[in-house]
């Protein structure tokens, strides 16, 4: 018989073992992006400066930062950041290598981006399509209006290797507006209307108007992401 002593060196002896095959697996990666992303390893390194905007209502640092995030979300490209070097990365590297941070970051390079995007928002068209339709019945009036307008993006694509100009894309969305009117005569009251015309000079009007707008920012968002998914399937080919 297994005496105990000689039982509890077989327990240790196979804990020891199966500590070591657990710490002997490789941990595993970050998840992708997206479902069915492209690995890591063949993923485009790509980077966008400020998108420019002289529209008074589009940020034009709000549809950067809508861009980046379509960028990751696609799971095509590999996002590397340059516009806020000094903020973020540069600064963390400048502790590692003042000795006031572990690891050794600072002996590593910044990967290096072979595509460029710039982009623009290009125009917004105030009023693009009207409509419009109203009717009285008995001194009570309804009216309506539907308004599109239209915002519309440009991207370029820039090979960082030689500064030319490879691709662009032009995506267009709509903002749709709707109005909606009712109007009352006051001689169509019924307390007005019993006194009869002598007072129908006095009666008062009653006016009820709404205007429901669609988001800017939704619209921009909407073209950014079309024009990534445009992008990275022209990659693709």
């Amino acid at each position: 018989m297994i005496g105990t002593r000689a039982l509890a060196a077989i327990c240790a002896g196979s804990a020891l073992s199966l500590a070591a095959t657990a710490l002997a697996q490789p941990t595993s990666p970050l998840p992708d992006a997206a479902p069915g992303a492209t690995p890591a390893a063949e993923r485009i390194a790509v980077t966008i400066f400020e998108f420019r905007s002289s529209l008074p209502n589009v940020s034009g640092r709000a549809a950067t930062d809508m861009f980046k995030t379509a960028l990751v979300r696609n799971g095509r490209f590999q996002v590397v950041e340059r516009g806020r070097l000094n903020e973020g990365v540069l600064r963390e590297k400048q502790l590692n290598a003042g000795g006031y941070t572990t690891g050794d970051i600072a002996q590593h390079q910044l990967r290096g981006a072979r595509y460029v995007f710039e982009g623009i928002v290009s125009e917004a068209n105030t009023a693009e399509k009207q409509r419009s339709a109203s009717i009285a019945i008995a001194g009570i009036s309804f009216g309506g209006a539907s308004i599109t307008d239209s915002i519309a993006i440009d991207v370029r694509i820039i090979d960082a290797a030689n500064g030319d100009v490879v691709d662009a894309v032009v995506v267009r969305k709509p903002i749709q507006s709707k109005e909606t009117a009712l109007g009352i005569v006051g001689a169509a009251l019924p307390g007005v209307r019993s006194q009869g015309e002598r007072h129908s000079q006095l009666a008062p009007d009653a006016q009820l108007a709404s205007r429901t707008t669609e988001s800017v920012d939704r619209a921009m968002r909407a073209a950014i992401e079309e024009a990534v998914e445009t992008i990275a399937g022209r990659f693709a080919r």
